[in-house]
């Protein structure tokens, strides 16, 4: 079922609401917050504030008992929310915004580096270099070769642009339920060359020679690549810089013990930090690193939140709105 927004907050209401910030912000990007607000800020704690003001909070995480009908907005430091969504329910009255920033660019230099890592033979290399051994290895050129990239927002539009420039054909998969032409039509977004729903993805899957996630974590997108997707690849390799638990971890080891993904590269995982005796880093032709590909750096979250501050007091839904019924 759909739910309905938020409405925007009472600009008397939010003339008087505290700021509320997470103590683990850095003190000059509380005190830009504090600018952009134009008042003081208070630690976020675990209890609301001792009156009956309402209040607005900045931060990554918010406790239960701060989930009352007297939060006005809560923006995000993260541009996933799946954490703070999953941490108990979400007070209707409440707007949600995030913060991306300039993390798509960020993640769509990361995910071009292993491409040209692997297209370079940089994994064989650093192997022969190890063994002091001296061995010419073919390469390939990635212009003209298929990349699959599921998520066309901001930030799988911003991977789509990095590797489009490179001279990659660039597909991305939206929901089936997109507005827009229907299923099978070709659309235009920017940053891809086509999109397709994700209904239509097994044909695109078997054509990939790269299959990009920057997918969020919501109901629908839990073990999204299963088995049956797995057995649409066709020697593609697959990176991961959305949500570790989109991914069915025993389909992505069997289709790798198998050959049909050639290699994995996952930023992210289902549980995070892996422990040392975790299975994951004995997966065969896999590069594990640390949710490092989209670190948010705080010139991001003054940015997002003060184009959220302009148009929430100029009466307009920010940008970055959280629509906290499909999670992002």
């Amino acid at each position: 079922m759909p739910v309905p927004p938020p409405p925007l907050p009472a600009p008397d209401a939010l003339a008087r609401a505290r700021l509320l910030v997470s103590p683990s912000l850095d003190a000059g990007l509380v005190r830009e917050v504090e600018r952009i607000a134009g008042r003081g800020a208070e630690p976020l704690a675990d209890a609301p504030p001792p009156s009956d003001e309402p209040y607005l909070c900045v931060g990554g995480s918010l406790p239960g008992a701060l989930r009352t009908d007297r939060l006005l907005w809560f923006h995000s430091v993260t541009a996933g929310t799946d954490r703070l969504l999953g941490a108990g329910a979400w007070p209707a009255s409440a707007l949600l915004t995030r913060t991306v920033g300039r993390m798509g660019e960020r993640m769509a230099q990361y995910v071009l580096g292993w491409v040209l890592a692997e297209c370079q033979a940089v994994p064989a290399f650093t192997a022969q270099h190890a063994r002091a051994h001296w061995e010419q290895l073919p390469t390939e050129l990635i212009a003209g070769q298929t990349a699959l990239v599921y998520g066309t927002g901001r930030i799988g539009a911003a991977v789509g642009r990095l590797l489009g420039a490179c001279g990659v054909r660039t597909v991305g998969v939206a929901r089936t339920t997109r507005t827009g032409p229907q299923p099978g039509s070709v659309r235009v977004v920017p940053g891809f060359d086509r999109v397709i729903g994700a209904a239509e993805d097994a044909e695109a899957l078997g054509e990939a020679r790269w299959v990009v996630s920057t997918l969020p974590l919501t109901g629908p997108t839990a073990g999204f690549f299963g088995a049956d997707r797995f057995a649409a690849v066709r020697g593609a390799t697959f990176v991961n810089v959305g949500r570790g638990a989109t991914v069915d971890m025993a389909a992505l080891e069997n289709a790798l013990r198998d050959g049909r993904v050639r290699r994995a590269v996952l930023d992210v995982l289902p549980k995070e930090p892996a422990a040392p005796e975790d299975p994951v880093w004995r997966l065969p032709r896999t590069v594990i690193t640390s949710h490092s590909s989209g670190i948010t750096a705080d010139e991001d979250v003054v940015v997002d939140f003060t184009a959220a501050w302009e148009a929430v007091t100029a009466g307009r839904w920010p940008e970055l709105t959280v629509d906290v019924g499909r999670g992002y």
